[in-house]
């Protein structure tokens, strides 16, 4: 079935009417926030950043911070001891790259050690108001399962969402998929009757039909 892109993304921007707003917090906060959210669910990342920032809130503090002090405070995120010993590795780049500030150019964030595609898009975008298509596990979820696209891994998604997404949502799309994803398309027991996208849904008109019947 051939998607109605246009269509897909009014229903999506419905659950966010506002442009994502440049984020309170510093440009720095937003990166090594985004490398502890990497497999790990939002609230313990939430946690795990605020214990973080309460005693390291920039690049050179983080950077001499001790490793095992900073695995401490980030506990509560997966895989905390190679978390920790990458936003230090970080840190101490952007204090010698970059002298101490966040670039927001997303070539220069991903030569930073770690930083990939979906780290730098963030950034960019929550840091910086500059336009990206930030791909975390909700976009591609739901990218694949209404059928704009079909990818086995988010930078795959992301490179075809490039292309047929028009730029003017980009800043958007990460902030209204999420919600979407929470309130309406969640992973498990989807709310089918709800959704104004069951026509565009290869998912619902795949497995919902039957399933409700």
């Amino acid at each position: 079935m051939k998607k109605d892109i246009a269509l897909i993304m009014r229903e999506i921007l419905k659950y966010s009417n506002d442009l994502p707003s440049v984020s309170h917090n510093t440009p720095f906060k937003v990166l090594i926030a985004t490398v502890l959210s990497q497999r790990t669910k939002d609230a313990a990342t939430e946690k795990a950043a605020a214990k973080l920032f309460s005693k390291y809130p920039n690049a050179k503090s983080l950077a001499k911070a001790p490793t095992r002090e900073v695995q401490k405070l980030i506990k509560g995120a997966g895989f905390y001891k190679t978390k920790a010993a990458r936003i230090k590795e970080i840190s101490k780049a952007i204090l010698e790259q970059f002298n101490g500030k966040v670039p927001d150019s997303r070539k220069q964030l991903m030569s930073l050690p770690g930083v990939g595609s979906k780290t730098s898009a963030c950034t960019v975008v929550y840091a910086f108001g500059k336009p990206a298509i930030c791909v975390d596990v909700h976009v591609h979820r739901i990218s694949n399962r209404i059928g704009i696209v079909d990818t086995k891994k988010p930078d795959e998604t992301e490179a075809e969402l490039n292309k047929i997404i028009p730029k003017k949502y980009w800043l958007s799309i990460n902030h209204s998929m999420v919600r979407f994803g929470q309130e309406t398309c969640r992973p498990r027991n989807p709310k089918h009757q709800e959704c104004a996208l069951q026509k565009q849904c290869d998912f619902f008109n795949r497995k919902g039909k039957w399933a409700q019947s």
